[in-house]
């Protein structure tokens, strides 16, 4: 009919555009730091896991040697000791690799001096030494740490960063584990006798 106006078409104003783009980036920012949160809690209990089976060749190991974890003289590495148990303790080497790390297990049965792990290792401690640090995720220096003082990474880079910077789990001589945040929450002493050693 002639006089007629026509309607524009129903579109969205620019404006409405943003908001609707705004808060597409909001839930996918919340969505994906959520589960990158679940995701490293996951890693970390894998983590647990594998220490806790290392854990098993270590108290085999101690059991037919008097009581002893491995050790080497001279060793500069946690490889070094812990090649050790590689075959007869365990030939799988998968263990020794946190699941969190970009590390690349050795192959089964191989020498873990010919690879990198993703732990350290106190070296010189024995079965009777129950309450003290065995092994844990690599830490940022072979330092003793007092309380608050960092054991694992801070920022989420190397060196101690096997878990971003949420921390690390430590392996006691008694075989428990437990999840520990990056800066030390107890004092861990390196006494004379006995030697921190971080993987390569």
């Amino acid at each position: 009919m002639i006089g007629m106006c026509k309607r524009p078409p129903a579109a969205f104003s620019l404006i409405e555009l943003l908001l609707v783009v705004v808060i597409i980036l909001v839930l996918t920012t919340l969505y994906w730091h959520s589960g990158s949160a679940n995701r490293q809690q996951a890693l970390k209990a894998g983590c647990q896991s594998n220490l806790q089976k290392l854990y098993l060749a270590l108290q085999i190991y101690s059991n037919e040697q008097a009581g002893k974890f491995p050790a080497t003289n001279g060793a500069r590495t946690a490889e070094e000791p812990l090649d050790l148990l590689i075959p007869k303790y365990t030939a799988d080497t998968s263990f020794f690799i946190c699941p969190a790390s970009a590390d690349s297990p050795p192959p089964s049965g191989d020498s873990l001096t010919k690879h990198k792990i993703s732990y350290a290792y106190f070296m010189g401690w024995s079965a009777k030494d129950a309450q003290q640090i065995l092994m844990s995720d690599k830490q940022v220096d072979t330092s003793p740490k007092t309380v608050g003082q960092a054991i694992f990474s801070t920022s989420g880079s190397p060196p101690g960063n096997n878990h971003d910077k949420s921390g690390g789990n430590l392996l006691f001589c008694d075989g428990h584990t437990d999840p520990c945040p990056a800066l030390a929450p107890f004092a861990i002493p390196v006494p004379p006798a006995i030697q921190l050693l971080n993987p390569k």
